[in-house]
């Protein structure tokens, strides 16, 4: 596995806020992940590719605690969280998105928001309102904030599932597949939030199948092809590994 470059080693330099060790998780026979080790440091920016069952939300899904590993351990900030469920790590700072955003449809925006904030995150009244008002702002949402969610488009949706993620106060955020199904200009406007978010030293990992987007926010990538990972780096250097062009991304992509 190659993993070079003067970029990389300033990037290993970081503290890790999150540590995944020999990461297994077995649906019956079947081993989703097999192995893997994960690091995301400080205020860093990875993105997670791969072909379909790769085993790319599966890993993410043991991060967040949707999934416990069945061997393995993930560490934040220092402490053993392995044990720990999905709500008890958004406790602790680490948000998620999910591939379909599925909104509390009868609720307005806001109080999606403050839900997302006042429970997810453990937050009292008063800290889970200004959050509410802090994320709308942050995602383009407080013109909308008073409108049902049901009544939302598929861009203003990802923005809310982003502006949830955002009122719980994370450390880590973890996107899956954020970009799916919109258009390049629609995408470029969640890009324009997700950098304001690396600018408050947010750490970003970002499983995306549309390379051109992540990329404009990744500063390294982890590739991944059978619940393994096959090459990781920054970006220029884990592309250009003969098993990641075999795997997904084809002979002529440069």
């Amino acid at each position: 596995m190659w993993e070079v470059s003067a970029r990389s080693h300033e990037m290993s330099e970081r503290p890790n806020v999150l540590n995944a060790a020999a990461i297994v998780k077995r649906f019956g026979s079947f081993a989703a992940v097999t192995g893997v080790d994960f690091q995301v440091g400080a205020h860093e920016a990875v993105g997670i590719v791969g072909p379909n069952g790769a085993g790319k939300t599966t890993l993410l899904n043991v991060l967040a605690g949707t999934y416990l590993a069945s061997a393995g351990t993930v560490h934040f900030e220092g402490s053993d969280i392995s044990h720990l469920d999905a709500a008890s790590r958004c406790r602790l700072g680490i948000a998620r998105t999910h591939q379909v955003p599925r909104p509390f449809a009868n609720m307005t925006v806001f109080e999606n928001v403050f839900v997302a904030s006042s429970m997810g995150g453990g937050h009292s009244r008063e800290r889970a309102y200004e959050g509410c008002i802090a994320s709308l702002q942050l995602c383009g949402m407080l013109d909308v904030a008073n409108r049902q969610a049901e009544t939302l488009g598929l861009l203003d949706r990802k923005r809310l599932e982003l502006a949830r993620a955002l009122a719980t106060d994370p450390k880590v955020l973890l996107l899956d597949e954020i970009g799916g199904g919109l258009t390049d200009a629609e995408a470029a406007e969640l890009v324009a939030i997700i950098k304001q978010l690396r600018a408050r030293n947010i750490a970003i990992v970002w499983i995306e199948h549309i390379l051109h987007v992540l990329l404009q926010v990744a500063e390294r990538l982890v590739c991944m092809d059978a619940g393994r990972v096959i090459a990781e780096g920054v970006p220029e250097v884990a592309l250009a590994h003969p098993a990641v062009i075999e795997a997904y991304l084809g002979s002529g992509v440069t």
